[in-house]
């Protein structure tokens, strides 16, 4: 599989007032957790640190939600008036069926809801742009809290599945935490 970035500075879209990404992603380089204000944002002005992100905290500079860049999101509100930031970088899950050993892998996609929105996750646009997508979500709320959506496109009973946890997780590892959350419920 081939995963291209595109760094090009001539978007569709442009964060504006929106820095939800700013509070809701852990950051390592910071020492952020998610869910925390970052100590850089400046209320309705963006980071402070911007013109030299690159050195204070490589992450942040590279990285952009879905909304931001994707073409595939345009019937999605922006992140702060949806409550929700899509990550852009795909991960895997693989699925083992217990009794027959079969091997399955999904793409998964993180969203990281704003936890004063809980049931943001529910939102019909983005309902539909998982099952369009033919990806599973991993909806977090935290570093620790999170769970899996399926849609019913993926699922065997035609429904949307839910796979909630109370384990906590301490690995920023995507592919553990979808794996913790799956294995625990199946």
């Amino acid at each position: 599989m081939t995963f291209r970035i595109d760094f090009a500075s001539e978007r569709k879209r442009r964060c504006g007032d929106c820095q939800l990404c700013c509070k809701l992603l852990p950051v390592r380089s910071l020492a952020k957790l998610a869910g925390q204000h970052c100590s850089h944002q400046r209320h309705h002005k963006g980071c402070a640190a911007y013109a030299r992100l690159a050195h204070v905290s490589p992450e942040c500079r590279l990285w952009s939600c879905r909304w931001l860049t994707g073409d595939d999101t345009a019937d999605l509100s922006r992140p702060d008036r949806s409550h929700y930031v899509i990550d852009i970088m795909p991960d895997f899950v693989t699925t083992i069926d217990n009794a027959t050993g079969a091997r399955v892998d999904y793409e998964v996609v993180q969203i990281w809801v704003d936890p004063g929105y809980p049931e943001a996750h529910r939102d019909p646009g983005l309902r539909a742009w998982l099952v369009r997508q033919r990806k599973l979500g991993l909806v977090r709320y935290s570093d620790t809290r999170g769970f899996v959506i399926c849609p019913p496109n993926l699922s065997e009973t035609g429904e949307w599945i839910e796979r909630h946890s109370d384990m906590k997780v301490k690995s920023h590892n995507l592919a553990e935490v979808v794996a913790a959350l799956t294995e625990r419920n199946v």
